[in-house]
């Protein structure tokens, strides 16, 4: 048949490039009430649950019996589970009842009833309890620095970039794993040298990570992944309890760490059981609550693509990221992965968190081109720094980042490569020559970068390890070759490793290393004229674009 033009132009679309199923409750394909999910129930006896969402303690797995021993308050539970959904609902939207008054209510819910509460609510009821229910006050963001190569050069200075743009995480990652000291060691140099106080983490499997963080290397772990199907666990050779163990190690330690979730994680691996996807994720959060870390990563994160292929699934997204706060947990709340070919739909996507505000707007946030991201490429990256500014001026809301100027970030990044190459030379590592410190200065990408000698870089990075090389080593080398700042800012994260105060709930550190967290900035949100408002000075760097016609531009 002939075909409508105006249909044909529609088909060109981006957004017809996305995958879309419908509903598929059997296999999980479904985002938010599943015919499948339990019913909320509890029973205690004798201090202890006995039933769990219509099952008996005997029939529980490990997961019920994880949550039900370690992840409910008992002494709320009763009374809360016998609220009505709505209620439950209208207090977590309620400008006039205190965050602290209902998470005394929330943290006594089952998994079922969390589920049960949020289907009740709209993605616009879900963001004003977001505004009110995240642990603390000033929203923040975090990015990805990795490159394909993995040069350590381009590394540093990218980080450094993204310190003074306003970061306060940085995550990367590795191509060849054997390169992964390089990796961390570079993003803790270039991101000490944009400003002091930045947090590092390195992804990789769990021992080598664990390692460098108590070497003093990096500073923080998020990749410790839990999942709402006992399955999907068994598959991985875990359980809630050796991931609680994990996560004391790093904490014990004095590294920040949280879990890693997301919707759709048990569908993407074969076993959903039938139920929605956020009902299980919402068992993932249980699980982190239980284990006594200090919050999540979680907003579908790498199976982005599964609850938006699904309807309502970018809905369910935010869900899970509210549920997190619900558990007084703090979030880091994906804007992660890319999951659109569309612009509209990515910024959709992002605005559920962005404009609420969330402890980390993005777990990922790629402050390198996408082609260069080893995280599978993110939701935004170095190629919308503009548009987020816009955004952010547009609708007067902090977004976590600021605009700079050319003339800064060429500075930045200059500097970041030189005190690698002192550091390179001083621990006896292969030469950055300065012909790599001009390339990182001026690169989009590793496109622009010369090749490194990979061979030589990898016996190195081997002999970094085994040499037990430490972040006090980072910081002798950087001062015995003039870059006393920088090293004084490596050893104030050395530092705060020995006072362990970015332990709390949402912690992060500014340049003067001081604390900023739930503790000492609790979210005090209570409607108009309350909560986290911008302040004159953040508002000057919001609004102040490089691309601003300004007066002083005119000869009047």
């Amino acid at each position: 048949m002939q075909r409508s033009k105006r249909f044909e132009a529609l088909a060109a679309r981006p957004v017809n490039q996305d995958g879309f199923v419908v509903e598929w409750p059997e296999v999980g394909l479904i985002a938010m009430g599943s015919p499948n999910d339990p019913v909320p129930s509890i029973k205690i006896e004798n201090g202890k649950i006995v039933e769990l969402d219509g099952k008996p303690r005997a029939e529980f797995d490990f997961i019920d019996q994880f949550i039900a021993d370690y992840a409910i308050d008992i002494a709320a539970a009763e009374k809360a589970m016998a609220m009505d959904d709505l209620a439950i609902a209208k207090l977590l939207v309620d400008v006039n009842v205190p965050r602290e008054e209902v998470l005394k209510i929330t943290r006594g819910l089952t998994p079922a009833k969390i589920v049960a509460v949020l289907n009740t609510m709209n993605v616009v009821e879900m963001m004003m309890a977001m505004q009110k229910i995240r642990a603390r006050k000033r929203p923040s963001n975090q990015c990805h620095v990795t490159n394909l190569q993995d040069n350590p050069v381009q590394i540093a200075a990218d980080a450094a970039e993204a310190a003074i743009r306003g970061f306060d995480e940085m995550e990367t990652t590795v191509g060849v794993v054997r390169y992964a000291p390089f990796n961390a060691l570079a993003l803790q140099v270039g991101a000490q040298t944009g400003r002091g106080g930045v947090l590092i983490q390195c992804a990789l499997e769990e021992a080598t990570e664990l390692l460098l963080g108590m070497r003093g290397i990096t500073a923080y772990a998020e990749t410790i992944s839990v999942y709402g199907t006992e399955n999907v666990f068994v598959d991985g050779d875990d359980t809630p309890w050796s991931k609680a163990f994990l996560a004391s190690a790093y904490a014990s330690r004095g590294l920040k760490m949280r879990f890693t979730s997301g919707t759709g994680s048990e569908v993407q691996m074969g076993y959903a059981e039938g139920k929605s996807m956020l009902y299980l994720e919402v068992r993932c959060i249980l699980i982190a609550k239980g284990a006594g870390v200090q919050g999540l990563q979680n907003g579908s994160i790498s199976c982005i693509g599964i609850p938006g292929a699904v309807p309502s699934g970018i809905r369910a997204v935010l869900a899970e990221n509210l549920a997190a706060a619900m558990l007084d947990l703090e979030v880091a709340s994906g804007n992660d992965q890319t999951f659109s070919h569309s612009d509209m739909r990515r910024t959709a996507r992002l605005l559920m968190q962005m404009l609420p505000g969330t402890d980390f707007v993005c777990s990922g946030y790629s402050a390198v081109p996408n082609y260069d991201n080893m995280f599978a490429g993110s939701n935004v990256d170095a190629e919308d720094y503009d548009d987020w500014y816009a955004i952010q001026r547009d609708l007067m809301v902090d977004g976590g980042i600021k605009p700079v100027t050319e003339e800064e970030v060429i500075a930045v990044r200059n500097k970041a490569a030189r005190a690698l190459q002192a550091v390179f030379r001083e621990l006896g590592f292969p030469p950055i020559t300065d012909a790599e410190v001009e390339a990182a200065t001026y690169a989009h990408g590793s496109k622009d970068m010369p090749p490194r000698n990979v061979v030589e870089d990898l016996k190195a990075a081997d002999d970094m390890m085994k040499r037990g090389i430490t972040g006090l080593d980072i910081v002798k080398a950087l001062a015995k070759n003039g870059f006393n700042d920088i090293a004084e800012n490596v050893l104030g994260m050395l530092k705060q490793r020995v006072s362990g105060d970015y332990l709390h709930t949402s912690a992060i550190l500014d340049s003067k290393f001081n604390v900023i967290s739930a503790v000492n900035d609790r979210n005090d949100y209570r409607g108009p004229g309350t909560g986290y408002r911008l302040s004159p000075k953040r508002w000057d760097e919001i609004k102040n674009i490089n691309q601003a016609v300004k007066p002083s531009d005119f000869d009047i």
